[in-house]
């Protein structure tokens, strides 16, 4: 492993891991080391004060305060400031938007489980008042009522009934 400062066009300055020195290249070529703050992928490596280690017969020499913390290299590696790629980015808040906009609308549906074919059929002609519904319908049963030009479409997320839920 190998750990770099790097340095967006707008001067933001974060730390990123890479397996090695041409992993950071080759993934830098390829467009996906962002920025941390902006998303840039305009980045150099910024300047970085190397590490060094205390040579073996130095070791005693540090305080025993300092010894006792783990060192950089049993230390967990945090990847919190690693940027996703804009394009992630961007299509995590499009799920998001569409999985927000699928809970609103479930509020104001009610749940008919399996009986769902048949009410969104009673509906359709008329055996029953409309009303929002959701349920569940096998892929057969959801041709035939779009065949039937029953107005229902596929929900875009898995939804647990509420006799399931804690």
């Amino acid at each position: 492993m190998i750990v770099y400062d790097l340095k967006c066009e707008k001067d933001h300055v974060f730390e990123v891991w890479f397996a090695s020195s041409e992993a950071y290249d080759q993934q830098r070529e390829r467009g996906l080391v962002a920025c941390a703050f902006c998303g840039s992928t305009d980045v150099v490596k910024a300047v970085m004060a190397p590490r060094l280690n205390a040579k073996g017969n130095q070791r005693d020499a540090v305080p025993a305060e300092r010894r006792a913390q783990p060192s950089d290299e049993t230390r967990p590696v945090s990847i919190s400031n690693v940027a996703a790629p804009p394009e992630l980015v961007r299509l995590q808040a499009v799920v998001q938007a569409l999985a927000d906009a699928q809970a609103r609308a479930l509020e104001q549906s009610t749940w008919v489980g399996s009986d769902f074919a048949d009410r969104a059929r009673a509906m359709h002609y008329g055996e029953e008042d409309h009303a929002l519904i959701h349920g569940k319908a096998d892929p057969d049963e959801a041709a035939a009522l779009i065949e039937e030009g029953v107005a229902v479409a596929p929900l875009p997320f898995p939804v647990v009934p509420p006799e399931v839920k804690n």
